[in-house]
């Protein structure tokens, strides 16, 4: 079964299951996957495609996005096209990043965040007054860092190995200023720009 979304053509595949709802997602072939239950029958979900047209359009439109970017690597702000060969480290030339496999780029990522993450900031404790807190790295799905003032610990997202350096730098001082500033009211922000005149700039960049 073929459907047309933002004038392309696209498969769709149906899961049973005992669900009650309907759930749409699109897989890295661009495929329309719904899970539906078994009861549902072929005519009443393309009916609540068409009726969902638009939405699913957009979701079709990230999900294009995805799979153009697992292709690139991001470090520091800069795209790299990556490129595999029998090499023992990973290289830049120009805006290529050459490694021998997916593995060797993994765990050169994980790497430079620990150095350029505890860099940054060990650099802004010299500026920002704080408690002796822990730094911890993680992937996170919805935040790009975290500050726990009980327990003294400020968490980072790994994905912002990605983006620039300033960027990194304003995550860290947003986390930091939570330390005295518990909430985002109009002191947090005052504190906020003392250290990052820019950080409104830097947010839309973390949004992109």
């Amino acid at each position: 079964m073929v459907v047309n979304l933002n004038d392309v053509l696209v498969k769709v595949v149906i899961i049973r299951n005992n669900n009650k709802n309907i759930y749409f997602r699109f897989d890295d072939n661009l495929n329309l996957i719904v899970s539906a239950n078994k009861r549902i029958k072929e005519k009443e979900i393309l009916k609540l495609i068409k009726k969902n047209e638009l939405s699913l359009g957009r979701l079709l439109n990230k999900a294009q996005k995805r799979v153009e970017k697992q292709g690139e690597f991001w470090y520091l702000g800069n795209k790299y096209t990556i490129q595999y060969e029998n090499i023992t480290e990973v290289q830049f030339r120009e805006n290529i990043v050459y490694a021998k496999d997916e593995k060797m780029l993994n765990s050169f990522l994980k790497q430079k965040m620990g150095e350029i993450f505890l860099e940054e900031v060990n650099n802004l404790r010299k500026v920002i007054a704080t408690p002796d807190f822990t730094l911890k790295i993680r992937k996170m799905k919805t935040r790009w860092g975290v500050c726990n003032y009980k327990n003294m610990t400020i968490t980072l997202n790994s994905e912002l190995i990605k983006y620039s350096i300033s960027a990194i730098r304003y995550v860290i001082i947003h986390e930091m200023c939570h330390f005295e500033e518990h909430n985002h009211g109009a002191n947090f922000w005052k504190k906020v720009s003392r250290y990052e005149p820019n950080y409104k700039e830097i947010r839309k960049e973390l949004r992109g």
